[in-house]
Parts: C-alpha cells; structure tokens; sequence
C-alpha cells in the first residue's frame, strides 16, 4: 500500500526554485546599501533558523533512533519465531513468540508510519525555515534604508507580497497533507492487521501464483562443517533471471545463483518449517532458503518457477503466468524410437491430434513443467515435430516400410567394417575423432542463428527429463573436410553420415560446453519438396567447443580447396581460349602467306617479252592495244576478286 501514495521526499519543486531566483535578483541589487543591519538580522533572520535546528531536526533524529530499536527488536522477535522446535511445540512458547511477534512488528510499522510522516513534515518545514528568514531580510532591508525610489519600492511591496502568500500557501498544503497522512496511517493499521502475525491465514490472504518478481526477507542455510549448519536472515529480491540479496548494512545485494531453467521444490527440513530448495540448470549448485510462512513459501516458489520459464521476458507476465499455472502439463511429446517416430509421423484426424505447445525450460527431472503457448519460439523450432532419440543404424534402413532420415547415408555399409570401394574421406587431409552421445534430433525452421541451437537443446532436454529418458547411445564422431561421421565403437560400422557443405550451422551450449549441436539442410522434405533443416543434439567429454572448432577448420579447409578447385578449372579454361586464339591466328598467318605467293606468281606471269630477246620485235596497231589493255584490266580485277 505504501507505494500507492505520495510522499514528496526530495522532489524538485520549480516554483521554489524560481522564487529563489527572483530573490538572487534582489538581494543582488541591494548587496551595496546594506551597511548595518546586524541586530535586525539577528531578530528577524537568525531567530527562525536556530529554531528548525533546534526543534524540527532534533524531532527527525529521535524519531530515527525510536524506528531503529522498534526495528532491532522485531528482528529479535522474528528470529524467536523461526527458533522454533518442529518435533516438540510448545504452545505456550509458540503463542508467546507469536504474541512477541505481533507487538514487535506493530510497534515497528507505527514508528515507521509517524517516521515517514515527520520526513514529509520536514520538507514542508524546510521551505519555511528558507522563505521566513528571506523575508525577514528584506523587511529588514526596507525598514532600514525606507526605499529611497518608489519603483525600487514598488517592485519590493510587490514581490514581497507574493512570497507572504506563498508561504501562507506552503502551510496550507503542509497541514492538509499532514491530516491526510494521519488518516492514512489509521487506515493502513486497521488493512495491515493479519499482516502482522508470522504465519497468516491462507483464507484471509490467498496465494499469488501468478508473480514474476518477489522480495522479501528469507533464511539461508550455510553449511559450517560435514554435519552441522548454521542459518542467516537476509533480504532477497529478484532481478530479471537471477536471485540477489543484501544483509542488514550492505550498500546494494550480491548474486546468489541463475534461476533462468533452475528447479525449486519445498523441501522438509529437521530444524526447520517452510524451507525449498533451487538447484541450478547443471545442478553444480543449490540453495536452502526457509520462508516465514506457509503462504510466502509457495509465493517464492511459484515466482521462482515462472522465471526458470522466463515468463518475466513476455509482454505481460503476469496474465502469461495466470494463463500458464492455469493450464495442465502439455509438453512436446517425443518418438523414443525410429519405428514410433515414423508412426507419429503418419496423418491423423484433425479431431484427434493433441494440441500440443512447447516449453523453453531445462530443468531437473520432477521440476515443473507446463505448457507455454505464448513462448514457444515457432519461428525457430517447428510446431507437432517428433523428439527422435535414437540413431539409425544401417540395418533398420533397408527395412521395408521405413523412409530414410536426413543425412542418412545411400550406401550400405558391410556389418564387418569393410566396403566394396574405397572410402572418400582417405584423401582428406583432416582426421579428428571424438566421443560422442546422441541425446536427439528433431525438425526445425530457421538455420540461421545459434538461437536455434540452444532452443533445441532445451526442447530435447526437457523432453527427456518429462519421460525420463536417460538411454544415450555412444559413438565415435569423425570429422574430415568431406563429412561428418557417426561411426559404431565396437563394429566400426558408419551409422550416419552428413556432408559437411549440409552443415549449415554449429554451435555449443552457452553454459554447459558438453553440450554441442549441427543444423543439417537437406533437399527433400516433408511437403512440397521444400528444403528442410534437423537439428541434432550430441553430448560430449568436455569437448563441445573443440568438435565445433574442428568443424569450423574442416569447413575453411573444404572452401579453401574449392577455391583452388576453381581457380585451376578457371586457369585450364583460360589456357585452353590462349590455344584457341593461337590457332586462329596460325591459320591466318597461313592464309596471308598463301595470297601472297599467288599474288608473286600473277605478277610474273603478265609481264611483256623483253626487246631484242629473240631478234625482232612485235608491233600492235591502236585497236589490238586497246584490247589487250581491256584484257590485263579483266585479269586483274578477277585475281583480285579471288
């Protein structure tokens, strides 16, 4: 109820701050004429300032003092309280700590509520102590120097008068605001009645499942030795994913643990009433923390459920968290085997397929899981895809009936180990073997983000720890610059194999690094010959991030040598238009040189008989000239048209 009302604590006020301002303006224009003004200040300035110190400051520092033993005391009360003994109630003892309780966390509220109310009081009386002695000033001011100019004393009256009303102002809304808090108070002590008993009555104060932020104060069990345990009051509050807390006298709260994907579960503990546990996603850590009651105990772990959900990242987690703990537990329902994968794959009426919705939490085997319709990525993971856990041997795929899965390989490999060809990947300059256990694979919709990776990881996990499937079949993964192998340990047997330019995306878990995962894009799917992407999901030795940096170097390797592949093919085709355009230009070279000889061979051909050759000389009239000349002409341009 506190946050609902107003308290001024501190808050800028501009009209006080340009009052302030007009007063620099006129102080500053007086600052020469003042000369001796010692006793009037003293009356009429320095008065009203010694009182606020004296009185108002000192009431603030008693009220503080009081709140802080009623504070001490409730403290001491609650720890009574939660001291307890579980085997042997005493009820006497009990309802003399309930009772402790009771008077002690009254006590404490009431002073808390006058504290407050004193602090709203003082700022009220703060504004007074400045304006009062300002104003004393400059009546100081005008009585001694009596305002030789009628503007200078005109402008005074004027601003003199609206501070009075001010101030009248300021106390006005100070006692009205003071008798509004004194009704305030009656009403939150009459609302708060149940609240100050440890352990109220879940009739009266029914249970919040829906909240995704909570604080409060809580115990926390520290173990001192193997046996022996010792407990702690502190405030804890969530922030986000994570659960903080700060101890009496600390400036800000420290970690305590990730509750993104963790389990919580009340637990029953010796000594103590109301404790639960959370345990984190690897369940490296886990912590014991005991709630004052009953119903704060459930609250914590509805709260610290709905944010391993990470319902608190929605739109509107609360109407997202009613909606959830409303709804039964309908999780994604896996194929444990590739017969009943198959099957699950079949068509089915549209009256009896099961409205089937995905959750995006990893937790523990027992931890709750619900459905969560508003969270399920389906822009990543495709919605009604079967879990298939188990790997597909090569003598289940030549059964008869059964469709070849992605990445499956063509060819059937001999059950000795031996091939009737040589195996492509002898030739591959890398060769790393690794360890591995496939935990699953399923369909998915997007490969182009490692968000697709971790979704997926967290579907086949909380799928295995809803069915408690805990079988894992171990292989030996072969990475080369070709393919990625799954080989049989003992029989050497490739059970899948996927090539590497299909691998599309590869990734490990961002906390667990055993964890490791491929995308596979394959041609063929399901409907409509569309490309369809698989995710498959292996655990290793440690060594998610080196399989994923073996697999990177086998890519850069393989495109590397396309590349160069490329480049000859480019360089070989170059060569092959420079033996061409040789070619060509010989043939040319040829048909220049054969012109040219005939050319030689006409022109020697035509020439006239020499005089004197044989004793007499041959004499043409004009007309047998003529056509002689007409002749040459003809065989030339002939010669020169062939």
């Amino acid at each position: 109820m506190f946050f609902l009302q107003r308290f001024p604590l501190g808050g800028d006020d501009e009209v006080m701050t340009s009052t302030l301002q007009q007063f620099s303006k006129v102080i500053d224009e007086l600052s020469s004429c003042h000369a001796v003004l010692s006793t009037q200040l003293a009356d009429a300035m320095m008065f009203p300032i010694s009182q606020f110190k004296e009185r108002d400051l000192k009431e603030i520092l008693t009220l503080k003092e009081i709140f802080q033993i009623s504070s001490n005391d409730h403290d001491v009360a609650i720890n009574r309280y939660s001291r307890l003994s579980k085997k042997r109630e005493n009820e006497k003892t009990k309802f003399e700590a309930t009772e402790d309780v009771y008077t002690a966390r009254k006590k404490q509220h009431q002073t808390m509520m006058h504290y407050f109310c004193a602090l709203n009081t003082i700022q009220y009386k703060k504004k007074i102590a400045i304006l009062e002695p300002l104003l004393g000033y400059m009546q100081a001011q005008i009585s001694f120097f009596k305002m030789g100019s009628e503007n200078l004393n005109g402008q005074l009256e004027e601003f003199m008068s609206n501070i009075s009303t001010s101030v009248q102002n300021v106390r006005r809304e100070m006692d009205n605001d003071v008798e509004t808090m004194q009704q305030t108070i009656q009403d939150m002590e009459v609302a708060s009645e149940p609240l100050y008993l440890p352990d109220p009555d879940p009739k009266k104060l029914p249970v919040n499942r829906n909240l995704t932020r909570k604080a409060g104060y809580l115990n926390i069990r520290n173990k001192t030795g193997l046996v022996s345990s010792t407990w702690e009051r502190q405030y804890f509050f969530t922030q986000g994913g994570n659960l903080m807390s700060q101890a009496r006298g600390d400036v800000a709260g420290g970690l305590v643990m990730d509750i993104d994907n963790c389990s919580v579960m009340a637990v029953d503990s010796e000594d103590r009433r109301y404790c639960f546990q959370i345990t984190s996603f690897d369940g490296k850590k886990s912590v014991i923390l005991q709630a004052e009651s009953r119903k704060d105990s459930e609250e914590w772990i509805a709260t610290i459920n709905n944010i391993s959900k990470r319902i608190y990242l929605t739109e509107n987690p609360e109407e997202t968290a009613a909606r959830v703990n409303q709804s039964a537990i309908e999780a994604v329902t896996p194929s444990p085997s590739f017969q009943q994968r198959h099957e699950s794959m079949r068509p089915v009426q549209p009256q009896s397929r099961p409205r089937s919705t995905r959750t995006n939490s990893t937790g523990s085997v027992g931890s709750d899981s619900s459905a969560l319709t508003a969270l399920s990525l389906d822009a990543i993971v495709a919605p009604d895809t079967p879990i298939q856990f188990d790997i597909i041997s090569p003598v289940s795929e030549d059964q008869s009936g059964q469709p070849r899965t992605p990445g499956q390989s063509g060819r059937r490999t001999n059950p000795f180990g031996e091939s009737g060809e040589k195996s492509e990947s002898e030739d591959s300059i890398l060769h790393q073997l690794f360890i591995v256990r496939f935990l699953g694979s399923m369909e998915v919709k997007a490969d182009d983000c490692p968000e697709v990776v971790y979704e997926t990881m967290r579907q086949i996990l909380a799928a295995r720890a809803i069915h408690n499937i805990f079988r894992m079949t171990e292989s030996h993964l072969l990475v080369t610059c070709d393919c990625l192998k799954l080989i049989d340990p003992q029989t050497q047997v490739t059970r899948l194999r996927f090539p590497l330019p299909n691998v599309v995306l590869y990734a490990t878990h961002q906390e667990n690094k055993r964890l490791f995962g491929f995308v596979l894009r394959t041609a063929g799917g399901r409907t409509e010959g569309r490309p369809v992407s698989v995710c498959y999901i292996f655990e290793s030795n440690n060594e998610g991030e080196k399989i994923c940096d073996s697999v990177g170097l086998a890519k850069q390797i393989a495109l590397h040598a396309e590349l160069d592949r490329r480049a000859s093919e480019k360089q070989k085709e170059i060569e092959k238009v420079k033996e061409k355009q040789e070619k060509e230009i010989n043939k040319q070279k040829q048909i220049e040189k054969d012109l040219e000889e005939q050319s030689r061979l006409i022109a020697a051909s035509s020439r006239p008989n020499q005089p004197g050759a044989e004793g007499h000389v041959v004499v043409l009239n004009a007309n047998q000239s003529e056509e002689a000349n007409q002749s040459e002409v003809g065989k030339k341009k002939g010669e020169s048209e062939a």
